[in-house]
């Protein structure tokens, strides 16, 4: 799958899933006025990744048109576990340009598992997506639209409520749906 797949299937499964089930009620703000940027790297090391993170970090700084980005890396960290300990260097790189406090990195991936959950737990979906990545937001942003939202903190119980009405056989297809979506059979390429 090349870089604009991976692409169309990030944009797909944002549109459909996190904007589409509301899981967060400040997305599709943003992605309607297209200050979203996709980006795929090539990173095949978690060395590379964090290049690739730092030089994100930057265009965010220098480029205030882009609200947030979501950096797909599909060539390294598959297992989730290694993402999830590859997190600790990414907000240690954050530390090190001193951009805490600026910027915060979410984490999405498509094996995601939050902490005492089974593997194929319903709930594990409001985290997984088509392809590991790595969502950049903006500190000041992301309070702004918070402070703005009723109820902010009941957010994850309903994502996780939805996520179980719905189910992880359902989640699981609309995930695949995504990337099937975007395969070059299917978009005539």
């Amino acid at each position: 799958m090349g870089e604009t797949e991976i692409i169309n299937a990030t944009r797909q499964w944002v549109e459909d899933v996190v904007v589409g089930y509301n899981l967060c009620p400040f997305a599709k703000r943003e992605l309607v006025r297209n200050r979203v940027r996709f980006v795929v790297t090539d990173a095949q090391t978690e060395d590379e990744l964090l290049q690739a993170l730092h030089s994100e970090l930057q265009r965010l700084d220098d480029e205030q048109e882009i609200e947030t980005t979501l950096l797909v890396h599909p060539g390294v960290l598959q297992d989730f576990g290694a993402y999830n300990e590859f997190l600790d260097a990414a907000d240690g790189l954050l530390a090190y340009l001193e951009m805490e406090g600026i910027y915060q990195i979410a984490s999405f991936h498509p094996n995601y598992r939050f902490e005492g959950t089974e593997p194929d737990a319903a709930e594990n979906y409001t985290n997984r997506s088509p392809f590991p990545m790595l969502h950049l937001l903006r500190e000041a942003s992301l309070e702004a639209a918070i402070d703005s939202y009723p109820d902010v903190n009941g957010i994850p119980q309903r994502n996780i409520e939805l996520m179980e009405k719905l189910g992880a056989g359902k989640m699981r297809s609309i995930l695949e749906a995504c990337v099937d979506a975007s395969s070059p059979e299917q978009t005539g390429e």
